[in-house]
């Protein structure tokens, strides 16, 4: 790939090759063209759904303008561009774009009056970004879907591998680690479901949302059923109450989600960084890569921190897109205009994110040893088993007993079996915290 150095993006130099389908997806030429798409598919709709009172395409016809629509390239892109410096309106140049193309052929001329028939920009527009987000978000499930995939393996592989674990950053009752990567694992399975159910919708209702146009050219046609019949053809819902604009409700759904699901991971990135700061993780060190440009030593937790921090910045455009998208001043403005050509970026910078934690994780190891020596010096945590069994015996202080015993103190396997011992308490239940320590004391973590 050239190297494109004036690029302001990372997204389009340094990380474009983890985002390739994303960076189509949302570019402003798949911006264009899906405008371009819209409006030929509009005019054969019309044809072939109301012959009665449109100009009937032949054969011949349809022909041409399906060609016309798969031949479609970036020659045809720039083209639209050149017009568009010319009328300062960008659907219109796509509309001027076909009309052209039409006018150079004795067949396609009779059609020119039902280009962009009934419609204003919006319509357009709000249908191409409801099939641009429907698709990226379908490559965006794709992509969570994978790293859980990943997630799961690693639970799975660590089912059985004991933990201490920490609440308050202080010692607490052991857990193991595939458990703790499972608690991870379902969170993002709850929310990629989530993300699965957002229904994309668009307008296609004229300037104003009320079917103006449509109306006064022909009242015989039921406009709404039409119009949603042709959206349905995208797999788009036609929201048939809006303003000039579509409310982008929507889009702020997805975005909200998409929110959830990073500081999901966010979650795990900085669980992880603390992991391989407390030697609980060591970092499997690569030949050539350097840690720290001075102190030879390191190996940074790098991916968890890339990761942490792109998560971040597709949360602050979601933060935006929320707010700003929701709100438009009367029947509308063009702020959101903007706006929403950033959409694609969201999507981007998460996928980057998503690209670094899984790196991550393939490069981490559990330090046995350590995780080990953490549970054998933290025999204090069996206190919790003690005062649970006392109470089951009916001895009511048991808390404030163990409390005393062990509370800013530390416990050895000697003093904790010699605790036990004097207790008044069954036979049985004796032998069974005697046999306990702290690495056998996960619950019932390692089958959850």
């Amino acid at each position: 790939m050239k190297f494109k150095h004036n690029n302001i993006s990372p997204l389009d130099n340094r990380y474009s090759s983890k985002i390739i389908d994303t960076r189509l997806c949302f570019s402003e030429a798949e911006l264009i063209k899906l405008r371009f798409i819209i409006e030929i598919d509009w005019l054969i709709y019309l044809s072939e759904k109301n012959p009665k009172y449109f100009l009937k395409l032949t054969n011949r016809s349809k022909k041409k303008l399906i060609d016309f629509k798969n031949e479609f390239s970036d020659k045809d892109v720039l083209k639209i561009k050149k017009i568009e410096k010319k009328t300062n309106h960008d659907v219109k140049a796509v509309e001027y774009f076909i009309k052209d193309h039409f006018s150079k052929d004795k067949q396609l001329t009779k059609y020119i009056h039902l280009i962009h028939f009934g419609l204003t920009s919006e319509d357009v527009n709000s249908l191409a970004y409801a099939i641009m987000i429907k698709n990226g978000t379908k490559i965006h499930i794709d992509k969570l879907q994978s790293l859980n995939k990943s997630l799961n393996s690693y639970s799975t592989r660590w089912k059985n591998i004991s933990l201490l674990s920490r609440t308050h950053g202080q010692a607490a009752s052991p857990s193991t680690l595939g458990k703790e990567i499972k608690v991870f694992s379902n969170r993002i399975k709850a929310t990629i479901q989530s993300l699965k159910y957002v229904t994309p919708q668009a307008k296609f209702s004229g300037a104003t949302g009320n079917y103006h146009t449509f109306l006064i050219a022909n009242d015989k046609i039921n406009w709404p059923n039409n119009n949603r019949k042709f959206l349905k053809t995208y797999g788009i819902q036609h929201n048939t109450h809006t303003t000039q604009i579509e409310p982008h409700d929507w889009i702020a759904e997805t975005a909200q989600i998409m929110t959830r699901a990073n500081n999901i991971f966010i979650d795990l990135c900085q669980d992880m960084w603390l992991y391989i700061s407390n030697d609980i993780f060591s970092i499997k060190v690569l030949k050539d890569e350097v840690g720290s440009s001075t102190m030879p030593h390191k190996v940074n937790p790098i991916d968890f921190e890339n990761a942490e921090g792109n998560f971040g910045i597709s949360n602050s455009l979601n933060d935006y897109f929320v707010n700003k998208l929701t709100r438009s001043r009367l029947q509308r403005d063009l702020s959101d205009s903007t706006v929403l050509r950033n959409i694609g970026l969201t999507f981007g910078y998460s996928q980057i994110a998503l690209s670094s934690l899984l790196n991550g994780m393939n490069k981490v190891k559990p330090n046995l040893s350590n995780i080990n020596d953490e549970l054998d010096n933290n025999w204090e945590v069996l206190t919790e088993a003690i005062q649970t069994v006392m109470r089951y015996e009916g001895i009511s202080d048991a808390y404030e007993q163990l409390k005393f015993l062990s509370r800013g103190k530390k416990l050895n396997k000697e003093s904790y079996i010699n605790y036990v011992k004097g207790l008044k308490i069954s036979d049985s239940s004796k032998n069974k915290l005697i046999k306990l320590t702290p690495k056998t004391y996960i619950g019932l973590s390692n089958k959850l």
